[in-house]
């Protein structure tokens, strides 16, 4: 994989000496310091405040001094898995995730209530449940939304984001009955008489989009509900401001489309974007990208293109991934892969042998067997020691799958909030198997660089809540997955949400650690997410984000 050269980074108007109690660098060569000295955007210095003194009376700067007085300096966060438009549009639905309702009555009088703030003909949408975790241990029926609406589109989207339930009304208007076929990559569920439930997954999803919605079939979910472009704008501008306000200064978009990229030119056109943003295209574009001459990494300092996404099967938290036995929890349910394994094999041949680097998601041991599989077969027509393909989630690999992924340099892109919300369902989905669920400290001992994310809106943007978890495997109803040999440090988990964060995206040149010609991208918290214990690291509080050597986010 060829990394990015230095970006240009527009100046900062003012040289400025950051001073505080403990800059942890997250650099080999530099672990801790108490002053960076920063101009036009870049570090020039890290040291004690009188290197920082000195290297500013020798470039002749006239330095501001920034005293941040006893907080700790971090790298900016780097989020390298994320659906910023997605998590945006989320935030103007009703959030009926654990913390707002515990039962399907709850999330039915949380819609009802937004129903009547809305116009008439407005579709009422939810999201954030997750079926496992509600008191009935089930998803809602479409009989259950008709309770909200029966006039007009109701749709719960599942915390997963792979699917969700709509009333009776949406698949009326589209046509939808029990006498309907499955589309490819997607599902209309029935119970056992074959009545539609109003549960749906992934490709079924397409329903919901409209006619002039993208289209995406096997090549993954269809979540790409569309609103007005000048809409889109103000959820990514919402949606931006709220990963800073988590620290994070750098994400990867995993699932754009021409939806996302139009969105992220039209910021970019007039400097809109806060942050950094490395664009995962979907392999439904892989042909066109090759046709336009996609074939490596390119960009400014703000937005740029990294590679291809790829989808190998489906959630665990909707039991769309893969499990030909079926699933613990439900027997008649297996879930899906996406692309046969020929098929697969050559998306990730053509991607790779155009110099691309690939993200592929999957969870299942088989459709990560898939992943490896064809990896390494790439590697073999066409060896580089650098390639750097990604599996996303990588949720239950097997020890020999972790020692080929080692081998071939797959890094794998964890999202430990994800066990954090919902861990004990995905034990109660698959069995004992699920407590191995994203195995950090298997990786580390295997020698796989480890790379945290939040996958928004499918947990928030909080790296202190993902660094928490990987350091004790804790869940949200204080559950400990699996033995202490799947955890791991917390100086590991911190320099997982930066620098191999950056390395992931290909941009360690620039970013992911505090270090002399790097960007001045960091995050002030209250405390050292390193020595506070580890159950403490999350209530660590983000007290300002900078990015290029600016303060983006200032907490209140």
């Amino acid at each position: 994989m060829r990394a990015l050269v230095p970006f240009d980074t527009p100046a900062q108007r003012t040289p400025r000496i950051i001073t505080a109690r403990l800059i942890r660098t997250v650099d080999d060569a530099v672990s801790t310091a108490s002053a960076m000295l920063i101009d036009a955007g870049r570090i020039l210095t890290v040291g004690t405040v009188e290197e920082c003194r000195d290297a500013a009376s020798a470039r002749r700067l006239d330095a501001e001094e920034v005293d941040l007085g006893d907080a700790v300096v971090v790298p900016g966060f780097i989020d390298p898995h994320s659906h910023p438009l997605m998590y945006g549009q989320m935030m103007t639905w009703v959030d009926c995730g654990p913390e707002k309702a515990g039962s399907i009555p709850e999330i039915v009088a949380l819609l009802k209530a937004a129903a009547a703030e809305l116009p008439a003909d407005r579709p009422v949408r939810g999201y954030g449940y997750e079926q496992r975790n509600l008191a009935e241990k089930r998803h809602p029926t479409r009989f259950e939304l008709d309770e909200v609406a029966t006039d007009r589109e109701v749709y719960l989207m599942n915390a997963s984001g792979h699917g969700g339930v709509v009333n009776s009304h949406t698949l009326e208007i589209n046509g939808v009955d029990r006498d309907t076929l499955n589309p490819e990559g997607g599902e209309f569920f029935r119970d056992t008489d074959g009545e539609l439930t109003g549960e749906l997954s992934d490709a079924a999803c397409n329903i919901l989009t409209g006619v002039h919605g993208v289209k995406i079939g096997h090549h993954g979910p269809n979540f790409h509900l569309a609103d007005e472009p000048a809409e889109h704008l103000r959820q990514l501008d919402a949606a931006t401001r709220r990963f800073l306000a988590g620290g994070v200064t750098a994400l990867g978009d995993c699932q754009v489309t021409r939806r996302e990229f139009d969105m992220y030119l039209r910021l970019a056109e007039k400097d809109g974007l806060p942050l950094r943003v490395s664009m995962y295209l979907l392999s439904h574009l892989l042909d066109e990208a090759l046709e336009m001459g996609l074939v490596g990494q390119f960009g400014n300092a703000y937005l740029s293109f990294a590679g291809i996404k790829l989808y190998a099967d489906g959630t665990l938290g909707g039991w769309t991934a893969y499990f030909p036995d079926g699933y613990v929890g439900d027997p008649c349910r297996t879930g899906q892969l996406y692309h046969e394994p020929a098929e697969y094999t050559e998306l990730i041949r053509k991607a790779h042998a155009a110099g691309l680097q690939t993200a592929t998601h999957a969870q299942s041991p088989t459709a990560i067997e898939m992943v490896v599989s064809a990896i390494e077969q790439a590697l073999v027509d066409r060896p580089d020691d650098d390639a750097r393909h990604r599996i996303e989630h990588c949720g239950l690999p097997t020890p020999e799958q972790i020692t080929r992924m080692a081998a071939a340099g797959i890094r794998p892109v964890n999202q430990t909030q994800h066990y954090y919300n919902w861990g004990e369902g995905v034990e109660e989905a698959i069995g004992t198997p699920g407590e191995r669920f994203n195995p950090l400290g298997e990786f580390a001992a295997a020698g796989v660089p480890i790379t945290l994310s939040s996958d928004a809106p499918v947990a928030e943007p909080i790296p202190l809540e993902a660094i928490q978890t990987a350091v004790t495997r804790v869940t949200r109803r204080g559950h400990k997955l699996g033995p202490a040999s799947l955890r791991i440090s917390a100086e590991a988990a911190l320099r997982a949400h930066t620098y191999e964060g950056a390395v992931s995206l290909g941009r360690e040149r620039d970013l992911g650690s505090l270090a002399v010609g790097k960007c001045a991208d960091f995050a002030v918290l209250s405390d050292d997410p390193v020595t506070v214990p580890g159950d403490e690291i999350a209530a660590i509080r983000v007290l300002q984000t900078w990015v290029g050597g600016e303060r983006r986010y200032e907490g209140s």
